[in-house]
């Protein structure tokens, strides 16, 4: 069995619910009573049929503020969270924020708008990004964080509310940690993976130090957390944005797609484009009152 959820950033009427059951029942589906989640807000639409076709008929559905998940109903309440940082679980791209202060933000940004496509290699534009910093001040890191970086709405309460109900959570980034660690304890994060910028006297080297987290660390991330908890794949939920995240989307149980760039949006199992991080709840089956706030 298959379930659809529909997750409105306005309100969801019963006229795009009858919509959607319309549409899967025309495409040969065998099509249950819808179930409201949370009333006017998120609702369940379970069937059988083709996940894959379900997919992409739900897809035409044009109603704006509209974002679909359709997955496997059986494990749909995930116990392995693995989410990227930058543009996901925070508004900004940290390495582009850095550069800001350097003067150098639009020829960085640039560079980060690539690799995020896919179009540059993410190992070889993080090089050369970090490269350009060199000589900026370590207190600058801080500063940054401290006026640039702010959590995504809905952040803390998908990972509190998801841990309250028994799943493990990994915050991993091609970023780097003077980020990622208070970022990771702010939100609620078990466990924080990320690049650690190389200093020296106080300044930053230009460097990496260690093994640079690319797609293929990510993707070891979840592979090697799930097999640390004994968990299948099919538990696990991944979320990100860039072309770096692609193999841990497509390998999690449910890859989603946060806002994410076309590359990323294609590889995904779901993508949300309306909704905050909230919408993940809701496609796990949570009702708001089970909910963590954070």
């Amino acid at each position: 069995m298959f379930v659809a959820t529909l997750i409105a950033a306005g309100k969801l009427t019963d006229e795009v619910v009858r919509e959607a059951i319309d549409r899967l029942d025309a495409t040969g589906h065998d099509v249950g009573a819808p179930h409201w989640i949370d009333e006017h807000d998120a609702a369940d639409i379970f069937f059988q049929g083709s996940l894959v076709s379900a997919r992409a008929e739900l897809a035409k559905m044009d109603h704006g503020a509209l974002d679909v998940v359709v997955q496997p109903f059986g494990d749909r309440a995930k116990k392995l969270i693995i989410a990227d940082m930058d543009s996901t679980m925070i508004s900004c791209e940290c390495i582009d924020e850095l550069a800001d202060y350097a003067g150098i933000k639009d020829q960085v940004a640039a560079i980060t708008k690539k690799a995020m496509r896919g179009e540059v290699d993410f190992r070889g534009a993080l090089t050369e990004r970090v490269a350009l910093l060199a000589g900026l001040a370590e207190g600058v890191l801080t500063e940054c964080r401290m006026e640039r970086v702010r959590l995504t709405r809905g952040a803390r309460t998908l990972v509190q509310t998801m841990k309250a109900h028994g799943a493990h959570s990994v915050l991993v980034t091609g970023g780097f940690t003077a980020f990622a660690g208070p970022v990771g304890e702010a939100i609620g994060f078990d466990k924080v993976v990320a690049n650690e910028l190389g200093i020296e006297g106080g300044k930053l080297t230009g460097t990496v130090r260690g093994p640079i987290v690319d797609k293929d660390a990510k993707l070891e991330t979840l592979t090697g957390e799930a097999a640390k908890h004994g968990l299948p794949l099919g538990e696990t939920l991944a979320i990100g944005d860039g072309a770096n995240d692609i193999p841990m989307i497509t390998a999690a149980g449910l890859g989603i797609g946060y806002y994410p760039h076309p590359a990323a949006a294609e590889a995904a199992d779901a993508v949300i484009r309306h909704h905050d991080l909230t919408a993940l709840l809701w496609a796990q089956g949570y009702p708001r009152r089970s909910w963590v706030l954070g």
